[in-house]
C-alpha cells in the first residue's frame, strides 16, 4: 500500500500537489526566519516578551495561510506557566486545515515544531542573544511554510491536518506535554505527528548533510516508509542514524505525542552542529536552498498520509515500540 503512495503521487490529478510543493520556497522561509530568529525577539524564551510575538506572529500567518483557529475560532492554547515563582500565560499556536472527505475530516494529521528557545544569557558583553535559527526556527518557519503550501490546495486531502507550534520544549516539552494532556483534537483520532526539528543547517558535526534527512525512531513505525516514497519522489534521502535515531527519540516533541499512543516522528537535517544552544546559531549559517528540498518532502509525506485511507501504525515486530503500541490500544480501548 505505501509502495501505491510513492506511485500515484505525482500522476494526474496529482499534479496540484506538484504546484503546493513549488509554493514552498528560499524567499518565503527566509522572510520568516529572518523575523522569528531575530534580536527583537530576545531568543524566545519561556516566559517572555519574545515568545509572545513569536507566537502571534505565527498566528498571523496562519490566519493568512487559510487555516481555521480551532479554539473559539482563535489560534492560541493557553495555559499557566510558572518559572522562579512567576507566573504568565503562555499559548501553543494551532491552525486546522479542514478535510475533504466526510468521515475522514474527522481524523488528523499533526505537523508540529517548537517556537521556543534559550531566550538571553543574564551576564556577559557582547552578543547575549540565542537567537535559534536552526533550533528550532528552522522548524517553526517550516510549519509555517507546509501551512502556505498546503493551505492554497483547491482540494484538500481527504483528512484534516492540523499545524501546531510549541512552546516550552527547551524546558521539558512542557507545551507538547501540555497538549497531549489537554487535546484539542481527539487523540483516538489522530492518526500521526510529523515534527520538525534543526532542518536548517547542513554542517553536522560528522560531515555535510546535504539532501538527506535523519528521523529519530526510523524503524519504529510505518510513517518511516511513507517518508521514504516521499524522499524519492523530491530528491531527499531519508536515513536512519545508527547510533542517534534511538537516542534522539525522545528528546523532541514528538516524544510527548507517541506516549499518548500516536505514531509520531521527528525529522532532522544535523542532529548535532557546530552552533547547537550558542548564541552564534544565526540566520545566515541556514542552508535555505536545502531546506526548501526537506519542507518540500515533509509537505508531501503529509499529503500521503492525510490523503490515504489508511492509519499508520507503529510496528510492532521492534521491540522498541512495545511502550507505544500499548498507549496505542489503551487509547483505542484494546
Amino acid at each position: 500500500m505505501l509502495c501505491l503512495f510513492a506511485a500515484i503521487a505525482f500522476q494526474s490529478p496529482n499534479r496540484a500537489w506538484q504546484a503546493a510543493l513549488d509554493r514552498i520556497d528560499v524567499a518565503g522561509l527566509k522572510r520568516d526566519l529572518t523575523y522569528i530568529a531575530s534580536d527583537e525577539l530576545e531568543g524566545r524564551g519561556t516566559p517572555s516578551k519574545g515568545l509572545d510575538l513569536a507566537a502571534d506572529y505565527i498566528a498571523a500567518q496562519f490566519k493568512a495561510a487559510g487555516l481555521e483557529g480551532p479554539i473559539e475560532k482563535a489560534y492560541f492554547q493557553t495555559s499557566d506557566f510558572t518559572r522562579r515563582e512567576v507566573t504568565a500565560k503562555v499559548r501553543n499556536v494551532i491552525g486546522v486545515l479542514p478535510g475533504s472527505d466526510p468521515q475522514l475530516k474527522h481524523t488528523y494529521v499533526l505537523v508540529t515544531a517548537h517556537y521556543d528557545h534559550l531566550g538571553k544569557k543574564s551576564t556577559g558583553t557582547g552578543d547575549l542573544i540565542y537567537n535559534g535559527a536552526n533550533d528550532d526556527g528552522s522548524g517553526t518557519v517550516s510549519v509555517i511554510a507546509l501551512a502556505r503550501a498546503l493551505g492554497a490546495l483547491k482540494v484538500k486531502p481527504k483528512r484534516s491536518i492540523v499545524f501546531m507550534t510549541f512552546w516550552g520544549e527547551e524546558l521539558g516539552m512542557r507545551g507538547s506535554r501540555y497538549y497531549g494532556s489537554h487535546p484539542v483534537f481527539p487523540l483516538t483520532q489522530t492518526i500521526a505527528d510529523i515534527n520538525i526539528e534543526q532542518v536548517g543547517r547542513t554542517d553536522d558535526t560528522e560531515g555535510p548533510r546535504v539532501k538527506a534527512v535523519s528521523v529519530t525512531g526510523a524503524d519504529y513505525s510505518e510513517l518511516i516508509d511513507t517518508m521514504t516514497a516521499a524522499g524519492k519522489a523530491v530528491g531527499v534521502a531519508v536515513q536512519r542514524h545508527p547510533q542517534f535515531s534511538d537516542m534522539y527519540f525522545g528528546a523532541s516533541d514528538n516524544q510527548a505525542m507517541a506516549d499518548q499512543g500516536v505514531p509520531a516522528h521527528t525529522i532532522c537535517t544535523a542532529f548535532e552542529y557546530p552552533d547547537y544552544h550558542k548564541v552564534s546559531d544565526h540566520v545566515d549559517k541556514i542552508n535555505f536552498e536545502n531546506m526548501v528540498l526537506v519542507d518540500r518532502m515533509v509537505a508531501l509525506t503529509v499529503l500521503m498520509t492525510a490523503d490515504s485511507a489508511t492509519e499508520p501504525r507503529w510496528k510492532s515486530d521492534n521491540p522498541r515500540v512495545k511502550r507505544y503500541e500499548a498507549a496505542w490500544k489503551k487509547l483505542h480501548g484494546q
